[in-house]
């Protein structure tokens, strides 16, 4: 499974990881693993009150994507199946950190540990990231009823959790090339010629990575 290519793509809400995973989907014909959002029946709520709801939803998230990653892994990564994925099932633990409290948190970490110790781990990382403003416009423009109460404050803190998780990620698996993405400056949505320069990085680490597993 090693040299097999799985690729993870990480950001805050709004960024367009999903987006960018079915176009370079479709461009190097990887199977596309798309977490399940809208599915999670404690999502609107834990919006509306992040205390009360946030261990109900980040357990609901943990255990589908366990789930899905088991799968991915039997029918695809161990049949020498490329796979694209709009996450990484580590980004639990940005949400998890920021969302409970000590008592519950130090029972989520536990049952993270054991249920990710086996999980396939990507190749190759693309981690999108982009200013406040951009992030609340893109998060308005797709129009999900849930996130309309998304507090200002929680998706700024959200951002440099991620910066962090990713630079600490980065120190942590030094052999796991990440794929930097400004979307201040790229739209890979309305312009082919940034798309573009995606698929070409992306491209490039690809044949490193088979290159580094020949």
């Amino acid at each position: 499974m090693a040299g097999v290519p799985f690729i993870a793509i990480e950001g805050p809400i709004g960024i367009g990881k999903t987006s960018i995973a079915t176009k370079l989907s479709n461009h190097f014909h990887f199977h596309l693993l798309q977490e399940i959002v809208e599915e999670n029946p404690f999502l609107s709520k834990f919006y509306d009150d992040i205390e009360a709801w946030s261990f109900q939803t980040e357990m609901f998230f943990l255990c589908n994507r366990f789930k899905q990653l088991e799968e991915i892994e039997e029918q695809y990564l161990n049949l020498n199946k490329p796979v694209i994925a709009d996450y990484h099932i580590s980004k639990n633990m940005i949400f998890a950190k920021r969302t409970l409290d000590k008592d519950k948190f130090e029972k989520y970490e536990k049952i993270y540990r054991i249920l990710t110790e086996d999980m396939p781990t990507p190749n190759i990382m693309i981690y999108l990231h982009a200013s406040l403003d951009t992030l609340l416009k893109r998060i308005k423009q797709r129009g999900r009823k849930f996130e309309k109460n998304i507090e200002v404050a929680y998706l700024e803190q959200l951002s440099k959790d991620y910066e962090q998780y990713m630079n600490e990620f980065e120190v942590l698996h030094p052999n796991i090339p990440i794929i930097r993405i400004n979307g201040d400056e790229v739209d890979f949505i309305r312009h082919q010629t940034d798309l573009n320069q995606i698929i070409t990085m992306v491209r490039k680490q690809l044949n490193e990575v088979a290159n580094t597993n020949e």
